[in-house]
């Protein structure tokens, strides 16, 4: 555990980022060498297959996933309270409600699968192939949800090491299981979905394993578990918002899916493979905002407001330095890096073209999840939501459809798009990016996230700063 109330702002928050960055690299690494086997042995087809499932994924777990989040907040405020008796309750309450989770997503996504990829207008080629990666992956749902508990309160605690060495472990497994499976067995997608749950599983087995050998506060038996209406209630009005923040997100990559999907496969297998690419390049950003919650949480927990403002500008600094470095990386070795998912030039060349116009705008990115990591830490998490409810379907999914389209008809008329194609989608995601990041700064600015904790600890109002 890591109290981060004391010490220098900016060291503790690198120090707790740094392993939950290698932590989240590991796991995206499940993806990434899922979609290069996939795409070079098994071919761009496949890896078109592959990469629309995700967004359905995404859009089954978002919600839950949001709840844990609030579920991290409440465990980080109580212990900087250290009021660890309800600790363990808040622990005990958020496992309960993940196992629940993860089966009835999975119930759901299995059977809708088939109608949800007809719904975002999948091409029928990949139809089959889809389906049958996306059927065992949604099987395993209940030990991604496992481990995600685990991780989600270990974060709270202050302890973002320990899910990193577990992480490590499912991440080289993976990676055996999808060399074993793909190209030895030739089992195909089904094969890279089975990698994946067998490698989540046994992470999920062996956090628990270490939880009830060494830790004090956790100790997973379901016997022995609570739930606390209370700190249930808590957890979702903190956590709901970010949940349903997750959903609209979800939803609206669905929605880029759909109007991708409609420029044919070889679009779909640049999406996948450049997104893929992207997904990774943005983690730092993800994973600074996380820590700068935690510490939120836990100072505001403990009453000490003034060390808030401080910390965020360090994250600010940290996060910039590395979105700008990452931009230059991608931009200088955007072939190469898409030229280790495909050999197809086409395919190539697309990937190259979103990869420049997107990493080009990651500072805005950075600060946008910067400030939202502030108010997420406080327990203010409705305005974040509203926030990404605005960038995502008032900006970046018209503008999508309006820059891509040579027409758009909408309510019986006829409206003239750009007309710029697969280009026009790219340049949606930094549009939404500035709106969230200008709306982000302003209510920050505001100062009222500052009265959202759980904790109400009595703060001088010489210390409150805006």
């Amino acid at each position: 555990m890591k109290d981060l109330t004391q010490g220098s702002e900016g060291r503790g928050i690198l120090r707790f980022a740094a392993p939950m960055l290698l932590g989240h690299m590991f796991q995206q690494l499940y993806t990434f060498v899922d979609q290069i086997i996939v795409g070079r042995v098994l071919g761009k087809e496949a890896l078109a297959s592959v990469g629309a499932s995700f967004p359905i994924l995404f859009t089954l777990i978002a919600l839950i996933i949001g709840i844990a989040t609030g579920g991290t907040i409440v465990i980080s405020q109580f212990f900087g309270a250290r009021d660890f008796k309800k600790v363990k309750r808040a622990i005990d309450t958020i496992f309960i409600v993940m196992a629940v989770s993860s089966v009835i997503m999975t119930v759901v996504g299995i059977r809708f699968t088939e109608d949800i990829f007809r719904l975002i207008n999948l091409p029928e080629e990949l139809m089959e192939t889809a389906v049958a990666y996306f059927t065992i992956y949604v099987s395993g749902l209940v030990v991604f949800f496992g481990y995600n508990s685990v991780a989600a309160v270990l974060r709270g605690l202050g302890d973002s090491i320990t899910p990193l060495y577990f992480l490590v472990l499912a991440t080289v497994l993976n990676i055996g299981l999808d060399l074993l499976f793909i190209v030895k067995f030739g089992w195909g997608v089904q094969g890279a979905a089975l990698a994946t749950i067998i490698a989540q599983g046994v992470a999920f087995m062996v956090a628990v394993f270490y939880l009830n050998s060494t830790h004090e506060l956790i100790k997973f038996n379901l016997r022995e578990f609570a739930f606390d209406r209370g700190i249930f209630k808590q957890t979702l009005r903190i956590g709901l918002p970010t949940g349903l923040q997750q959903t609209f997100v979800a939803v609206g990559m669905l929605a880029l899916m759909r109007i991708v999907n409609g420029f044919g496969t070889d679009v779909v297998a640049a999406y996948t493979a450049a997104g893929r690419l992207d997904s990774l390049a943005i983690i730092p950003s993800m994973v600074f905002s996380t820590a700068l919650s935690t510490f939120v949480g836990q100072n505001i927990g403990a009453g000490k407001i003034e060390r808030v403002k401080k910390g965020l500008s360090r994250t600010l600094l940290m996060a910039s330095a590395v979105a700008l470095g990452t931009t230059a990386l991608i931009i200088v070795f955007k072939t190469p890096l898409m030229g280790l998912f495909t050999t197809d030039q086409e395919v190539i060349r697309i990937g190259g073209e979103y990869l420049t116009i997107v990493t080009s705008f990651y500072l805005l990115f950075t600060g946008m999840f910067i400030y939202s990591g502030v108010m997420r830490g406080a327990g203010d998490t409705l305005i974040p939501m509203f926030i990404t409810l605005f960038s995502l379907w008032i900006i970046r999914i018209p503008f999508a459809v309006f820059l891509s389209q040579e027409s758009i008809d909408f309510l019986g008329f006829t409206i003239r798009g750009m007309g710029l194609g697969p280009e026009g989608i790219w340049w949606s995601i930094p549009a939404g990016w500035g709106f969230g990041m200008v709306l982000s700064f302003i209510y920050y600015k505001t100062g009222r996230w500052k009265t959202k904790s759980v904790i109400k600890a009595k703060v001088e109002p010489a210390t409150v700063t805006r």
